[in-house]
């Protein structure tokens, strides 16, 4: 079992202060957990920007690609019509399918990746603080950093002027 550090506070600015004064003992948040989106909080973590438009782009181009080939197969291979005289393979006919195929492929992909990325699959580790804390209040939960770091010198940094709450919790 590994231990968290769940730290509650109560405004924005002791949430991005808690998190450089953690930063400075080299803890690093794993999640932060605030009521409203926090202008900053992402840079102040240090996380990457998203990737979440390259992989929409992907799925779309999936999409596109399924639904053009399926039509094309469906209309010129497999069973060929004569239709008003227009070719078997008509790109003009096939524009609406392609696109709602790749608006319903790109959105079921992003709902898909981003119900993995954010661990809300069915058997995953929960770091969710109890219920309502996070009405008013901003959670930071950090993990146990390693040797270097000394977890009496993080509680003091963060419980002296900043947390209202700071508990261990095993996983």
């Amino acid at each position: 079992m590994s231990k968290v550090y769940v730290v509650t506070l109560s405004s924005e600015q002791d949430l991005l202060d808690a998190i450089a004064r953690a930063q400075q003992c080299q803890w690093r948040p794993v999640e932060a957990y605030t009521p409203y989106p926090v202008h900053g909080l992402s840079a102040a973590m240090g996380l990457r920007p998203s990737r979440l438009g390259k992989i929409c782009f992907l799925f779309g181009l999936a999409g596109v690609t399924l639904a053009l080939a399926f039509q094309y197969w469906s209309t010129a291979q497999n069973w060929p019509l004569n239709v008003g005289g227009q070719p078997w393979n008509s790109l003009p006919a096939f524009l609406p399918v392609t696109f709602e195929t790749m608006v319903l492929l790109a959105g079921l992909g992003m709902v898909a990746t981003w119900l993995v990325r954010c661990q809300l699959y069915p058997g995953s580790p929960n770091w969710l603080p109890g219920c309502g804390e996070t009405d008013d209040r901003f959670v930071l939960v950090f993990g146990e950093p390693g040797r270097s770091a000394d977890a009496a010198e993080f509680r003091r940094l963060l419980h002296e002027d900043l947390a209202t709450t700071l508990e261990e919790r095993e996983l």
